[in-house]
């Protein structure tokens, strides 16, 4: 359940309980244990999470699977409560409890294993590289420091073996995961273990054509050097995730995010001054304790200049324990819900402008299906512009008796678009 970096951590377990002796099973129905890794980081995801042990625990109560293990974010967060409310789970194991999993279902436990587990999803093409855990950057609503500590950085060797095992096991797109990317290395005793370090490595010794992909950078630690030095690297994807959460200065501050002034503008621009098709994604709160309609008004006045290409909201969610569950001013939900709504639709717009952008372009394009449509047969997949899950698609035609196949890289001519969604043939 939950985020990419719930994926990775999920392929790692895997590959520990195939090392300890056990076999991945595609369905429930023919597992004896089931395992899910859960999210905890907002209230709507902690919902989902406890409709879903609700059902696995039905199952195991009919004997239709033997043991149920719950780990993962939720049960960092509240494993008292879900021991007294969940007496057929089996096992609470916190996220990275990997031994203790093993050892309650059997078999040694290899802290060294050095097998990468196949995509749990099947799409061995694109995989997801966590780089480290925890945060310190303490933003005022999030939960994610009490629930995943501080920050943890992995080794940087530990990083460049474990991405070229991935390529072995076929993958062509390493998404690069963490709280902050930007902040990577700075808890480790290595001078040379830092981003630019990782993304230089990486991008020497990642077969050709290895798309690099960055997800999760805090705009406050972006320059122009930075944006530069990745610019300059051949398999660094021209797309960055950055999430900006708002954009009046009173309300980054309350949430402990303060930027300077013209800072996010700076860098954005200088983006887009490098290349104007760079693909911009952003993660925007609306009703964040005492955000005015003013402040809201400097929200879609910074999107409309900035021109993202894709941009997801929210609402805020009071989480326990956070600092800003403690302030006053509550927006309403109705309030914030409207000017989530307004900010969307904004997006559609902005986002269909970013899309016509591409149209009589050429793009290498990640097949991820191949399906029939009004009777044509296409290929489904993804340009540099679209990160798995959350963005949009490339269809292309023109494969009618050609022997592409999911995982192979084509290039399309693009004709058309709707919204996130680009149409082309291939070429």
């Amino acid at each position: 359940m939950g985020c990419a970096k719930n994926t990775a951590d999920s392929e790692h377990l895997s590959a520990l309980l195939r090392a300890a002796g056990h076999e991945i099973e595609d369905k429930i129905k023919n597992a004896e244990a089931v395992i899910i890794n859960t999210c905890g980081f907002i209230l709507d995801a902690v919902k989902e999470n406890l409709d879903t042990i609700i059902d696995l625990e039905e199952l195991k109560l009919n004997g239709e699977i033997k043991k149920l293990i719950v780990l993962g974010c939720l049960v960092n967060r509240y494993e008292k409560e879900l021991k007294t409310e969940f007496p057929g789970v089996d096992l609470f194991a916190h996220s990275e409890e990997w031994e203790k999993i093993i050892k309650f279902l059997g078999g040694e436990f290899n802290s060294n294993c050095k097998t990468v587990a196949p995509a749990l999803d099947k799409k061995f093409w694109t995989r997801y590289l966590k780089i480290s855990e925890g945060c310190n950057t303490l933003c005022s609503y999030c939960a994610i420091p009490s629930i995943r500590g501080r920050l943890r950085s992995v080794p940087l060797k530990t990083l460049i073996d474990e991405a070229l095992m991935l390529c072995t096991a076929g993958a062509k797109e390493l998404c690069l995961v963490g709280q902050d990317l930007t902040v990577y290395g700075a808890d480790l005793d290595d001078a040379n273990a830092n981003l630019k370090t990782l993304i230089h490595e990486l991008n020497r010794e990642l077969p050709k054509g290895t798309w690099l992909r960055l997800l999760y950078l805090h705009p406050n630690r972006l320059d122009e050097a930075l944006i530069d030095f990745l610019m300059s690297h051949e398999k660094v994807l021209h797309y960055l995730d950055i999430p900006i959460q708002h954009a009046s200065p009173k309300i980054l501050a309350a949430m402990n995010r303060p930027c300077p002034e013209g800072h996010m503008e700076k860098i954005f621009n200088y983006i887009r001054s490098c290349d104007n098709l760079f693909t911009l994604r952003t993660t925007i709160m609306t009703g964040f304790p005492g955000e005015t309609q003013e402040d809201f008004e400097k929200v879609l006045d910074f999107v409309s200049e900035i021109e993202f290409d894709h941009l997801g909201a929210f609402i805020y969610s009071p989480e326990d324990g956070t600092p800003a569950a403690k302030l006053k001013k509550r927006v309403s939900k109705k309030i914030a819900e409207e000017r989530c709504s307004e900010l969307l639709n904004l997006q559609i717009d902005i986002s269909e402008e970013r899309s016509n952008l591409f149209v009589g372009q050429e793009l290498e394009i990640l097949i991820e299906n191949i399906e029939r449509q009004d009777g044509e047969l296409v290929a489904v997949g993804r340009s540099f512009r679209d990160a798995p899950d959350v963005d949009g698609v490339v269809i292309a035609s023109g494969i009618e008796g050609k022997n592409f196949k999911p995982g192979d890289f084509v290039h399309a001519k693009i004709n058309d678009t709707i919204t996130n969604d680009l149409y082309g043939k291939v070429i």
